[in-house]
């Protein structure tokens, strides 16, 4: 592992838990609150529908369709009138809630955060920046964060070779110089570390089976201080 300039840490599993997604019914009684919005009675289920025919369409090509496309194919097949699309995204995610911070892991970014590190959050989700921003002020660890790498706002997920590249951009520095933490094996470790980034497994199990010999475990964030400390100490 090459001296860590850059943590690129993923959020659900490894500074928190899982959020809710949407459903047909929530969306439209949103939906209907916004100007010039017109919702059909049966919205929801056509919601529900597409987003079950889209997931099947995403496991046989191995990508995920955005909360943005799911939506437009529900306006498409309710004849609903969604004039936009980005408004109607933000509306349904403020009013959802988002996932809980684990306050072990915001503790512990803090600490790593001091030491100089720069942070960047990289994760998959449909939830804008903007809402993610307030999920992390309110934790208090906005201001750890010098860069927010979303696949809702790239339309690129992980382990998509683009995503690590948007990240390499945000960080401005080698990929030799990141380390990408989080807890999905081939999402946060495999992935990154065929493009060239150093990576750390968050998982409370065993080593999964098959995880490459260069990439590292622990069972919580607030392992990864001493973890990089013992690697600075056999480096010297």
């Amino acid at each position: 592992m090459a001296e860590v300039r850059v943590l690129a840490l993923d959020f659900v599993g490894t500074l928190a838990g899982h959020g809710p997604a949407p459903d047909g019914r929530l969306i439209a009684e949103v939906l209907r609150d916004l100007p010039g919005t017109v919702v059909p009675d049966d919205f929801p289920t056509r919601f529900d529908n597409a987003t079950r025919r889209l997931r099947e369409a995403d496991r046989a090509r191995e990508v995920r369709s955005t909360f943005a496309t799911r939506l437009r194919r529900a306006a498409q097949d309710s004849g609903a009138g969604i004039p936009d699309l980005r408004l109607a995204t933000e509306a349904v995610f403020t009013a959802l809630p988002d996932a809980r911070i684990d306050p072990g892991a915001a503790a512990a970014l803090r600490d790593l955060h001091r030491t100089g590190l720069t942070c960047v959050l990289a994760s998959n989700t449909d939830r804008p920046e903007r809402v993610r921003r307030q999920t992390l002020k309110a934790a208090g660890i906005a201001d750890c964060f010098d860069a927010l790498v979303l696949s809702g706002t790239l339309g690129i997920r992980k382990p998509d070779p683009r995503f690590y590249a948007a990240v390499a951009t945000a960080a401005g520095c080698p990929c030799e110089d990141i380390l990408f933490v989080g807890d999905n094996p081939e999402n946060d470790a495999v992935g990154p570390h065929a493009y060239g980034m150093s990576a750390v497994l968050v998982t409370p199990g065993p080593r999964p089976a098959g995880l490459p010999a260069g990439i590292s475990t622990v069972s919580h964030l607030r392992e990864l201080a001493s973890h990089l400390n013992n690697h600075k100490g056999k480096a010297s």
